[in-house]
């Protein structure tokens, strides 16, 4: 089998992210081929040096080199374990990327720019036949969460699709468990405990729709608003209106953690939501839910590639004992690394149904 042509548009903190997760899956160059990256440069020796080195996640394994295109001043070539990657200046429009003559067949969306069905079906216009959107998504795009609606991908119809975000796609699966396990969801309400992120500022300053959000990101716990949990109605359509929730931006660089204080339908304990969860981590939720049993901190989530890592420990704690109905939930989270990795699992599903 070829293979996937791909363009990642926006070579930011998930698109480079992405491109590392192929490549240590051993994807890159063999099941995929990334022929593409864009971004508001085209210096190939400044992305290699930022594929090099990570703050947050180390240096890369890789061989990372550069190389010039026929008639380029600057190196505008990636050249990752022997295979070669074009760098592409941005457009304003997708419509003007270059995804037809370089033959890309899907389109990771992930400047963050072209969130809307609309925009981002400008890759199509381009060339490209799918867009996978790296964020929520606005309009009637179809948003598919690995582990528990992926299978809804119709390659007939979605050909503009969102990978949600990092926070849905840990708390989708926790509730995905209850649901296909019988116990119901009556009401929930979620708190991220979030690692700030790019969006936010280093020092205070302006932020006239968030004043909040404009304080400074490495020394305060800022309140923010999260879509997060009420998109997990548009994944599990049983749970639409009855969840919410809202976040936390705290001064950690990465990893995050949910905290879903929930009401089942069916009485049940949390000694039993405990051996359900387990359980899915080891059976139909294997790779995107996994569980921990022992007294970790965020620190040691970092590069975890599951969607969601259940704290058996911090929720067994937490509970109020012999209630039937309300429980506590805690899951960890890397909003980076596991986000990315299903961003790559998403494109191999779509790939095998075209």
């Amino acid at each position: 089998m070829a293979p996937i042509k791909v363009g990642i548009n926006g070579f930011g903190r998930i698109g480079r992210m992405v491109f590392q997760a192929m490549a240590d899956a051993g994807s890159l160059g063999t099941e995929i081929d990334v022929v593409a990256v864009v971004d508001m440069s085209t210096d190939a020796e400044y992305f290699a040096y930022q594929l090099r080195y990570d703050s947050v996640h180390g240096r890369s394994k890789h061989d990372i080199q550069t190389a010039k295109s026929e008639g380029a001043e600057k190196d505008d070539i990636l050249v990752v374990n022997g295979f070669r990657t074009q760098c592409v200046m941005a457009t304003r429009n997708p419509a003007d990327l270059p995804w037809g003559k370089l033959g890309v067949d899907f389109v990771i969306e992930s400047t963050g720019l072209f969130t809307e069905k609309d925009k981002a079906e400008g890759h199509i216009k381009a060339g490209a036949k799918k867009v996978i959107i790296s964020a929520p998504a606005k309009g009637d795009v179809k948003t598919l969460v690995m582990g528990v609606n992926h299978e809804e991908y119709d390659a007939a119809t979605h050909h503009v699709v969102s990978n949600a975000s990092c926070t849905t796609n840990c708390l989708a699966p926790v509730v995905h468990v209850l649901l296909k396990e019988g116990l119901g969801v009556q009401t929930g309400l979620m708190t991220t405990i979030h690692a700030y992120t790019a969006t936010q500022k280093t020092v205070d300053g302006p932020s006239m729709k968030d004043w909040r959000g404009g304080r400074a990101a490495a020394c305060n716990i800022i309140p923010s608003t999260t879509g997060a949990a009420k998109a997990v109605g548009e994944v599990l359509p049983a749970v639409k209106g009855k969840l919410t929730g809202m976040a936390f931006r705290v001064p950690t660089p990465d990893v995050s953690v949910v905290d879903l204080t929930v009401t089942t339908e069916k009485d049940t304990s949390i000694q039993e939501i405990d051996a359900l969860l387990k359980g899915a981590a080891g059976s139909y939720l294997k790779g995107f839910l996994n569980f921990t049993q022992e007294e970790l901190v965020s620190q040691d989530f970092v590069h975890d590639v599951h969607s969601s890592i259940y704290d058996s420990k911090a929720t067994l704690q937490n509970n109020l004992p012999g209630e039937k109905r309300l429980f506590k939930i805690v899951s960890w989270y890397d909003n980076e690394w596991g986000y990315s990795n299903r961003v790559v699992n998403l494109l191999q599903h779509m790939a095998s149904k075209q």
